[in-house]
């Protein structure tokens, strides 16, 4: 059997809140730096994900889009 609670983040914490310190403390512990370095490194932000469904160059375009840079070099050089 699975709960499924949806809660904001002003919820969550006014519970912690409520807590004990003791169990506040344990719940610091246990969301350490690493802890939240690792996650937020699987984690994908909406940004992200947005660059990531955008276009992409084929071979053909690339080659020409490096083409094109070198003659704006040449001519900026001149």
């Amino acid at each position: 059997m699975e709960l499924v609670v949806d809660l904001g983040y002003k919820q969550i914490v006014n519970l912690i809140s409520q807590l004990p310190a003791n169990q506040i403390e344990k719940i610091t512990k246990e969301f350490t730096q690493d802890y939240i370095q690792k996650k937020a490194q699987t984690e994908i932000s909406e940004f992200q994900q947005f660059l990531l469904s955008g276009p992409i160059m084929s071979e053909e375009q690339y080659q020409n889009f490096k083409e094109n840079r070198n003659h704006f070099d040449v001519w900026r050089i001149k």
